[in-house]
């Protein structure tokens, strides 16, 4: 049953007074592409130029109220854990935490230059036309954010000045997870768990609600897969496959310890929407002046803002008087959509599962190559299993 969802470009954000009117990269749904193609009437094709039916439900088939509810509960029951998870992957654009993801595994599998340079160009290009089809669907669809559905929404992060859905994080993540997966296999299950952390991430912000991330997910691993398979095709002169993904387990270390940042940036925390823990009163950063707006505009990226832990208050509730008596009625979906994610963001016995099965399955860990051992910084990684 069709559904009437509110227009991103047509309702204010909590804490401001009219419309969003700095939309960032509004046109990037038509640049160009890497792996696919697209036809004259703007369908996008895979590499063989066959039209693709993306895997991604209309928003007019989204029950957009029923999905507020869940980001207001999430929010009003935000676990300590589950804030970091939302600043870490929030903190910067959605590249920021998969780049040097790419990095150490290819420093930990010993890659040879000309490889590694395969290997980027692999899934960074699959990543911008994940990215460049996710922007066509923000601004074709014109979906609200939830503090545009609750005026009183404290997020964690400053909402990003784009429509909503699908999550940018989500789906570069899930086109990310699986192109990563083509390389290094046996590190497959630990990429999964990375791409759903980023995903989920953007629910414990506030700044996107959970369908965003489930289709957005959905739809990046498609697109992953789309460009895997044409990887699949290409040959050596000989004829056979120029990849040839390390079949070993060498357990990479790519989780950040203790949810800080691999590269630091002092990112701007002004910001003209409702964030937790900060002034109410935003307009003085009007995004409807010009002359500012090209000061600001490098500074409009999705979670900008990097909010000091002793700023927040801890105890403050979140959620419209319109809403806060529909909780006890919406529990079943909370607890559903929770619980499909407690195996990945909060249960210590199964995460520890997790390495064990990967460790049963594959080869004994290989000492790192050398130039993973002298990396120019200190470790910032932490063990796999040390999340908790």
């Amino acid at each position: 049953m069709s559904k009437k969802y509110l227009r991103w470009s047509k309702v204010p954000y909590a804490g401001e007074s009219r419309p969003p009117g700095n939309a960032v990269t509004s046109n990037a749904g038509s640049w160009s592409l890497t792996y696919l193609k697209r036809n004259r009437k703007g369908d996008f094709l895979n590499p063989k130029g066959v039209k693709m039916h993306l895997p991604i439900k209309h928003p007019d088939h989204i029950d957009f109220e029923n999905e507020l509810k869940i980001v207001q509960s999430t929010l009003r029951n935000l676990t300590p854990i589950q804030e970091k998870i939302g600043i870490f992957y929030g903190t910067g654009v959605p590249t920021k935490q998969w780049t040097p993801v790419i990095d150490r595994l290819i420093d930990s599998y010993g890659v040879s230059p000309v490889y590694a340079a395969r290997i980027l160009t692999a899934v960074q290009g699959a990543v911008n036309d994940t990215m460049i089809v996710v922007w066509d669907y923000k601004y074709k669809w014109d979906t609200a954010r939830p503090n545009q559905y609750d005026h009183k929404m404290d997020t964690i992060l400053c909402t990003p000045r784009f429509p909503t859905y699908p999550s940018g994080h989500a789906s570069m993540s899930g086109c990310s997870e699986v192109l990563l997966s083509y390389f290094f296999p046996g590190e497959a299950k630990k990429l999964r768990k990375f791409a759903e952390d980023d995903s989920v991430s953007r629910l414990y912000a506030g700044v996107h609600f959970p369908i965003d991330n489930t289709e957005g997910l959905k739809l990046g691993r498609f697109i992953g897969k789309v460009v895997v398979d044409h990887l699949k095709t290409q040959r050596n002169p000989n004829h056979t496959p120029i990849d040839t993904p390390y079949r070993e387990y060498r357990n990479a270390d790519f989780f950040a310890d203790d949810f800080n940042q691999f590269i630091p940036y002092d990112f701007t925390d002004d910001c003209s929407s409702r964030v937790k823990g900060k002034d109410k009163d935003r307009e003085k950063y009007s995004y409807r002046d010009s002359d500012k707006l090209k000061d600001k505009e490098k500074h409009s990226y999705e979670g900008k803002d990097k909010i000091k832990d002793n700023s927040r208050d801890k105890h403050k509730s979140v959620g419209s008087d319109t809403y806060k008596n529909l909780y006890s009625d919406n529990k079943r979906d909370i607890e559903r959509y929770n619980n499909r994610h407690d195996d990945v963001y909060s249960d210590k016995d199964k995460f520890k599962d997790i390495e064990s099965s990967i460790d049963s399955e594959k080869h004994n860990d290989k000492a790192e190559s050398s130039s993973h051992q002298n990396r120019r910084s200190p470790h910032p990684f932490f063990n796999f299993k040390n999340l908790f």
